[in-house]
Order: structure tokens, then sequence, then C-alpha cells
């Protein structure tokens, strides 16, 4: 057996759908496929501009920064804009290619509403989990020590991570979304940091948004399977 054409066949069942939808997407509509991936690009880096000026960093914090201690109504309420304040020390050309690669993928494969969807879902539960972590303190599972209280959690890796996990759940790429699992938690395995941990509440959040929606519709099928047969009528043919 050849190993180059049994990589070949292994890669397009794993990417093979995926980068069909991808590129037929792109030829078809080319930018206007991915129209708030754009739009979510151009905010990150505008907020990036903004907030490393003596005048704008202050109304970006105010608007867009999340910290374990804050209260929580405003918390929840500076969630959103927190996903596109890039973190101060990381380089914003890793969070805006996060957002345009990843964002634009799911945006044509999942749609808009779904991606936003998942997006705000994931960096909500990475939010909360950072109060719950703080609140269990370093010796609990999964706990964080009360410094963590003070970092300020933004930008988009948590939304970036579950995104990635949904995309493959959707397109059954299994050893691709396995591999984000695991270098997520090789990340806290090695780091133990507040954005590891994070990932990790995003990809949990993200497979509960995966598995749920399916659940429901096996379990409404049996139902429909169930009442046919107890029926004892013949299925209708569409």
């Amino acid at each position: 057996m050849n190993p180059s054409r049994s990589i070949g066949r292994a890669a397009r069942r794993e990417w093979g759908p995926l980068w069909t939808t991808v590129r037929a997407a792109l030829a078809a509509e080319r930018l206007r496929a991915v129209p708030m991936t754009l739009a979510a690009v151009g905010l990150t880096a505008v907020l990036h501009l903004v907030q490393n000026t003596s005048w704008g960093y202050g109304p970006v914090q105010a608007l867009g920064a999340v910290r374990a201690e804050d209260p929580l109504l405003p918390a929840l309420l500076r969630t959103p804009l927190s996903l596109f304040v890039p973190a101060l020390d990381l380089p914003v050309w890793g969070a805006l290619a996060q957002v345009l690669l990843v964002f634009g993928i799911a945006e044509i494969c999942l749609g808009r509403r779904r991606t936003l969807l998942i997006a705000y879902v994931a960096t909500l539960a990475g939010t909360l989990y950072a109060r719950i972590g703080v609140a269990v303190g370093p010796g609990g599972f999964l706990g964080l020590p009360g410094s963590d209280a003070r970092i300020v959690d933004t930008g988009p890796s948590a939304a970036v991570v579950a995104l990635a996990v949904c995309v493959c759940w959707a397109y059954r790429a299994r050893f691709t979304g396995g591999l984000v699992v695991v270098a997520m938690a090789a990340e806290v395995a090695v780091k133990g940091n507040l954005a590891g941990k994070e990932h990790l509440a995003a990809i949990a959040a993200a497979l509960v948004l995966c598995t749920v929606p399916a659940l429901c519709r096996r379990r409404g099928q049996g139902l429909d399977e169930g009442a046919g047969s107890r029926s004892g009528a013949p299925p209708i043919k569409s």
C-alpha cells in the first residue's frame, strides 16, 4: 500500500466535505460569503488601535474589559465586546488571523447566527468559569488562585476554540476536533493558567451546543417512529 495514497484518502475523509463547502462558497460569492467575519476582523483591529492610544485605553477597558473580581452585571454587559478586544500582552496579528480563518470557516459552514451564538456562549462560559474557579481556589479541581480575579480577560481565543470544535463536529472531522481538545488539555497541563482553563470551559460549552440539538433530534425521530408503529398506519411518503 502506498503511504502517500493512504494519507491522501485520510485527508479527504477528514477535510474533504469541509474544504468543498468553503471553496464553493468563496468561489461563488468571494468576500460576500463572510461579511460578519470581515466586520469582526475590522472591529478587532479598530479596538486594538484605540486601546493603544492615551485617550482610548480607558473607554475600551470600561466597555470591554472583564475581570473575575468585577460585579456580575457589568461583566455580563462587557462580555460581548470583550470577545473583540485583543489582549494587550499578545500580538494582535494572532487574534486577527484567528478571527479571519476560524470565524470565516464557521460563518460559511454553520451560518452567521449559529456562529455568533457559539462565539458568545463560549466567551460567556469562560467569563463565568473564571468566577467559579477563583471561588473554588487553587486547591480545587480546575480552581484558580485569587490573583487571577484581577486579570483582564479579553480576546477571541475561547470563541475560536469553540467554533473549531463545532465545525469539526458538524463535518465529522473527528481527528481534527480531537486534536483541538488534546491541544487545549495539554496547554492546561503545561501552563495551568487562566486562559488555558477558559479554553476547556469553552470546549465544554461547544460540546453542549453540539450534542443537545443532536440528542433532541434523535429523540424526536424515535418518538415519531414509535407513534407510527403504534398506530399501525403505513408511513407517509413525501
